[in-house]
């Protein structure tokens, strides 16, 4: 399968990294494309005309305010498009892709790492036609793939698209407590980094009853439960809250 990526910023590198093999690409003159198929092997093309020409699958990872206009640039000869671009409908992909089979997708950035999730969204019809079985194959060699009602798209967005970035923050918050207790900042990284690890897999291993994980920790009174406490007090969910509403809301305009 010939994959071309329309747009060549940070989201189309992490999915190039993770899939590892040549792929077609195109930017809008910043020269990133022909950086990623250097690093990757492929080529960088001149015209989206081009590529949707000689891809067999096309993943639009171009700005959502581009759609229509590169749409017209690749003149009806997409056959397989998916979308990587933030509130953009399926209606209004099938309306700028007549002629091509649709999908949704929102990964994060973890796909560089073959640890990433994948939210799918598509039209039921198109899983007869095989397409989507293609579609979640190939997405499934970056992660895991989800399957996501769309009208819940902005939602997942909200969770596993800006993972990386609030995981970071998370990490990035703990090292520096570390630091200010007079703990080397690379030996807090490197507990901080592992012990997330850990307990996302020991979640998944829990079927993500995070109420058993911390209850397996925290014993009443214990030190565990006093630092929750003060997570709790000084506003963690509601802080989480804001940022859900944030994001949905900015998804939505």
């Amino acid at each position: 399968m010939t994959l071309g990526l329309i747009g060549a910023g940070n989201m189309a590198r992490a999915l190039a990294r993770g899939w590892g093999e040549p792929v077609l690409c195109t930017d809008a003159g910043s020269g990133r494309a022909r950086a990623l198929a250097a690093e990757v092997g492929g080529e960088a093309l001149d015209s989206n005309l081009e590529l949707v020409r000689r891809a067999d699958l096309v993943v639009l990872c171009h700005k959502p305010a581009q759609l229509e206009t590169i749409a017209a640039e690749g003149a009806g000869q997409a056959r397989a498009v998916v979308s990587v671009l933030g509130g953009v409908s399926l209606a209004r992909l099938r309306a700028a892709y007549p002629e091509a089979q649709v999908a949704r997708v929102m990964p994060n950035t973890a796909v560089a790492v073959g640890q990433g999730v994948v939210c799918l969204s598509a039209d039921p019809e198109a899983e007869g036609a095989g397409f989507l079985p293609r579609v979640r194959e190939r997405f499934a060699r970056l992660g895991r793939v989800v399957d996501v009602p769309e009208r819940l798209m902005d939602v997942a967005t909200a969770i596993s698209g800006v993972a990386p970035a609030y995981t970071s923050l998370v990490a990035e918050a703990q090292i520096d407590a570390a630091v200010r207790h007079g703990m080397p900042s690379s030996l807090a990284g490197e507990l901080v980094v592992h012990s997330l690890a850990g307990s996302a897999h020991l979640l998944a291993e829990r079927s993500s009853d995070t109420l058993a994980v911390r209850r397996e920790v925290a014993s009443p009174g214990g030190l565990t439960a006093r630092g929750l406490d003060a997570l709790e007090r000084d506003g963690l969910r509601t802080a989480f809250m804001d940022a859900m509403e944030a994001v949905v809301a900015g998804s939505r305009t």
